[in-house]
């Protein structure tokens, strides 16, 4: 292999690392979102309930 194949073949590499924490990070966030509508959703319902008193 010829050093321009090597240094192409290193940059791919690291391109492809570099999109599978992206798509690891942004899976992450996404459950991190959810949770906190959920928790939004639950304090809601808590101030509904004591203002229904």
């Amino acid at each position: 292999m010829t050093p321009r194949k090597l240094i192409i073949l290193g940059v791919a590499k690291l391109l492809l690392i570099a999109v599978a924490f992206g798509v690891v990070y942004s899976l992450y966030g996404c459950n991190t979102v959810q949770g906190v509508g959920r928790d939004i959703e639950k304090a809601g319902t808590t101030i509904e309930r004591a203002g229904s008193r």
